[in-house]
């Protein structure tokens, strides 16, 4: 039983819950080693008092027992009901559920009724916090995972600049990247790639499209990779041939932002004063309002995860936390350049999981 599920079954303890249901395929990867894509069939673990099981549809039953450190796992077949058999399993136990903890944004309305309607409890109560608490200090096993992740994302970046050619689109660039990971044996990308040509950067979530390349423009990538179920996330903007001398200025209040962040992480500051110190670097420079997004976020087993490092939050940063560092000018129709390393926090700063260089390339 990994060290997560154990701080789990601690606080239905504490907690005094008689009860956790999760459904969240990440999350129960996270807290059981079984990685799983059930789709639309149910797939949950339950934490009671005295025991624990896992609840898998019967096509994913032999791999949940070879990959997760659970005992107890119970299945079911397509044709049989799901929520007859569970509610079958927890009557063995012969106890009452009166206080029930769920993770409230990750479960549907129909699943909560299901719940409710089994178990009758008393209360609900939200545990959304309480996981964010045990995921947010990475292991060195986790750290290991992300690192890779990490060097798979610089090797992205080496091949979506190597295929920069004009009048290339930015979704044939997308593909070139993630055919050439996929050679390296990655399967599975953190999010949708992003490449954005010129203007079309001027969009923070833009769409890759039929926008073909020319000559003396800027290229953002944005993108990351799943290793081993952990993932990476690196923004890198370059230059296609030789750029406008605003343009370069743009680049560098942006990296001045990220690289002035990056170096004040430590243990003791807050999520909100990194914001805050890459913000007044872009609002001093006269391009506040172009900069539209918090700095940061978490990452680990999903690419977003707590905690947010956005103006005004409080949270303190220990050793141990891994997040983004990511401002960005974008001025619609016009120019976005954005610069981004995850880190992550050890005593005395903060290591990159990505190594690319920032100063401004030329491809």
């Amino acid at each position: 039983m990994n060290t997560a599920l154990q701080q789990l079954i601690q606080r239905v303890s504490d907690k005094q819950l008689d009860m956790i249901y999760i459904d969240d395929p990440n999350l129960i990867g996270y807290l059981t080693g079984f990685e799983s894509n059930p789709h639309e069939r149910v797939l949950a673990l339950f934490v009671l008092k005295d025991s624990v099981f896992l609840f898998t549809p019967f096509l994913e039953a032999s791999e949940a027992r070879a990959q997760s450190s659970i005992e107890e796992i119970i299945s079911y077949k397509d044709e049989e009901n799901p929520w007859k058999i569970i509610s079958k399993q927890l009557n063995r136990y012969n106890q009452s559920f009166e206080t029930i903890g769920l993770v409230e944004n990750q479960l549907t309305v129909d699943r909560y009724k299901q719940l409710l309607a089994m178990t009758n409890p008393e209360q609900t109560i939200d545990i959304s916090s309480m996981i964010q608490e045990i995921q947010l200090i990475k292991s060195d096993d986790e750290l290991s995972k992300m690192k890779t992740a990490g060097k798979m994302a610089d090797r992205a970046l080496e091949i979506g600049m190597s295929a920069l050619k004009v009048g290339i689109s930015e979704q044939e660039v997308v593909a070139e990247i993630e055919y050439e990971l996929r050679k390296l044996g990655i399967s599975e990308m953190s999010f949708q790639t992003m490449v954005l040509f010129g203007d079309h950067a001027g969009s923070p979530h833009g769409n890759p499209g039929s926008r073909k390349l020319k000559a003396n423009e800027l290229v953002l990538f944005d993108l990351g990779v799943v290793a081993d179920g952990y993932t990476s996330d690196v923004t890198r903007t370059v230059a296609f041939g030789d750029i406008s001398e605003e343009l370069k200025q743009v680049y560098n209040i942006v990296l001045k932002a990220q690289q002035t962040a990056q170096a004040a992480v430590r243990p003791g500051i807050t999520t909100g004063e990194l914001d805050q110190i890459a913000r007044s670097i872009i609002e001093e420079a006269g391009y506040g309002e172009y900069f539209t997004h918090r700095l940061g976020h978490g990452l680990g087993k999903t690419v977003h995860e707590f905690p947010s490092l956005s103006k005004g939050s409080s949270m303190v940063v220990q050793e141990g936390m891994c997040f983004s560092l990511e401002p960005g000018i974008y001025i619609e129709n016009q120019v976005g350049v954005r610069i981004e390393d995850c880190v992550y926090v050890t005593a005395d700063g903060c290591k990159s999981f990505t190594h690319t260089p920032k100063t401004l390339i030329t491809v």
